[in-house]
């Protein structure tokens, strides 16, 4: 079974992604963590429990890795232009504790599995070899954190909560029959649209607000 990890906003610079979630949830998300393996950063938000939100970006200042970034980051114009689209809430990860089984059958969708980070590893991350996102991001990205849960004590917790989430496509029935297959727990409700489109329902200072 997957569980739902975090979701993720695919930002062209951090200050752009934090504005985003200003302007949605009328919270300041503070930073993160550097991720120098992968030339990347974030700033985190808890969502409730062990769900969280991530907006990621590429960290001008580190230096290219030696593999494609994960979240499609490498393709600075995809990037660009579906935020300028509006689609900034571009996809979420799932956890797993079976990577290798679920490689062994869906490796052409979610990609290898790379440790992380590469010196004294602590997870296992799926990364296609193009660094994109899975399914353009239909799918979820997995990660495998070795039977531990992901430590909370560095993630703002700001009262935001997750109440829900939705994925649009055109492709919805088979995007639901896949998702079917994968046994997921806390899935996104499918539905059918002309585009790929995430929007997250957020409970947050007493309002509901939305996240996309």
């Amino acid at each position: 079974m997957l569980k739902l990890d975090h979701l993720t906003v695919i930002a062209p610079n951090l200050a752009e992604g934090v504005a985003h979630i200003r302007a949605c949830l009328d919270l300041d998300v503070p930073f993160g963590q550097r991720h120098d393996y992968m030339g990347t950063h974030n700033h985190l938000l808890r969502l409730g429990g062990t769900v969280y939100l991530e907006i990621v970006a590429v960290d001008p200042d580190a230096q290219r890795p030696l593999r494609a970034r994960w979240f499609g980051l490498d393709d600075r114009k995809r990037v660009t232009t579906e935020w300028d689209a509006g689609r900034r809430l571009r996809g979420w990860v799932a956890r797993t504790d079976v990577m290798d089984r679920m490689l062994a059958r869906w490796g052409d969708i979610f990609g290898s599995k790379v440790a992380l980070p590469p010196a004294n590893s602590t997870f296992d991350f799926a990364i296609p070899d193009d660094g994109s996102l899975p399914l353009d991001g239909a799918a979820p990205s997995l990660i495998d954190r070795r039977g531990k849960e992901r430590s909370m004590a560095n993630i703002a917790d700001l009262g935001a909560r997750l109440i829900s989430f939705s994925l649009q496509d055109p492709e919805a029935t088979s995007i639901s029959e896949f998702y079917r297959t994968l046994d997921i727990d806390q899935p996104p409700t499918i539905l059918h649209g002309s585009d790929l489109r995430y929007r997250a329902r957020i409970e947050t200072q007493g309002r509901l607000r939305e996240l996309s």
